[in-house]
């Protein structure tokens, strides 16, 4: 009885602390997206600079992370040599750097819930980019599910009342540039064997994307910036926004360090409905049944998608467990017959 009772404490307090995780996860994704948009939006905060507010949190990212790593020494950092810095990384950290460009830029254009919409196209391009550097096999059966999606939001863009075209073109280019880097992650960095937890990917990418950015900052936004005489620094403004997004990190290591990825997967979705919720009601976004219709649409496919990613886990850990038991068995039968081989010789 005891045992039992200590084994459900145990459950339970696991169960808990996950919920709790997914949480925190889901309050500071819902907090940098609602800031970012406060920023950037001209009819809220009104300082319309994407490229800007981006390398602001990449400076903060990029300090905050050298501090743990090389000062406080918290994290131990990744041995990795030049090349290996220039043919993986430097490539990785200019895609984040343009997919991070591109989805703060659309903040100015268009509305939060229809951003959360468009977000949906992630596992399309994911899977799409996956099959076109054979990371993954073609599949008739994905791909049908992937046109679900895909048809769920142009359904749902068809119902936007305040469509944009930059708007829209600016978020499908950092879906497109953000699921590049999520594949060339797996082909160049884990296939190699080479893993990053948040605080030192940001210590050894976040450096990049500041240097790329840079240049379209000189060329688009600083000629901006020096004729907008009225604009003061709010050093609390833009600390706590960078402050905030270095914790969003620091919750995605937590949350798929104790849970899983497929987790954060499942979390992400109840987040973009709650970002539709609020932005519905709070910030007062229109948002009509069409679009509620084709997201829901594009919802299902999302959620059979993470199911199926689910069910191949499920199969490929029972296959491992099968392959070790035979293993262990192999193992059993070896000593055994050195055994007798060894009574033998006496």
């Amino acid at each position: 009885m005891g045992i039992r009772g200590t084994l459900t404490e145990g459950v339970l307090k696991n169960i808990i602390i996950s919920y709790v995780y997914v949480f925190i996860w889901i309050f500071l994704s819902f907090i940098v997206i609602i800031y970012n948009k406060y920023i950037l939006d001209r009819s809220m905060y009104n300082w319309p600079y994407p490229i800007s507010l981006t390398m602001i949190h990449m400076a903060f990212c990029s300090s905050l992370a050298y501090i743990l790593v090389s000062v406080i020494k918290i994290v131990k950092p990744v041995q990795i040599n030049r090349h290996v810095y220039l043919k993986s990384i430097v490539p990785i950290g200019f895609l984040y750097s343009i997919s991070l460009w591109l989805s703060n830029s659309a903040y100015v254009y268009l509305s939060v819930s229809f951003i959360q919409m468009l977000k949906a196209l992630m596992p399309v391009a994911v899977y799409s980019i996956g099959v076109l550097f054979k990371k993954d096999s073609f599949k008739s059966q994905t791909m049908i599910n992937m046109l679900t999606i895909s048809f769920g939001v142009a359904i749902a863009a068809y119902g936007e009342s305040k469509f944009d075209q930059m708007g829209v073109f600016l978020q499908l280019g950092a879906v497109v540039f953000e699921a590049t880097r999520l594949v060339l992650i797996q082909i160049l960095l884990t296939s190699k064997g080479i893993t990053f937890n948040p605080i030192t990917s940001l210590y050894y990418v976040a450096p990049c994307c500041l240097v790329f950015l840079s240049v379209p900052w000189i060329i688009v936004e600083v000629p901006k910036l020096q004729n907008d005489s009225k604009f003061e620094f709010d050093y609390f403004v833009f600390m706590t926004n960078s402050f905030c997004a270095f914790a969003l990190n620091l919750s995605v290591f937590l949350l798929v360090g104790k849970t899983s990825a497929l987790t954060m997967n499942v979390a992400g979705v109840v987040k973009d409905w709650l970002l539709i919720a609020f932005s519905w009601s709070v910030i007062k976004d229109t948002v009509t049944l069409i679009n509620l219709f084709g997201y829901a649409i594009a919802f299902l496919g999302v959620a059979y998608y993470n199911h199926v990613k689910l069910q191949a886990l499920k199969a490929k850990d029972e296959e491992e467990k099968k392959e070790n038991h035979v293993d262990d068995e192999c193992g059993k039968l070896d000593d055994d017959k050195l055994a007798r081989m060894i009574e033998a010789g006496k």
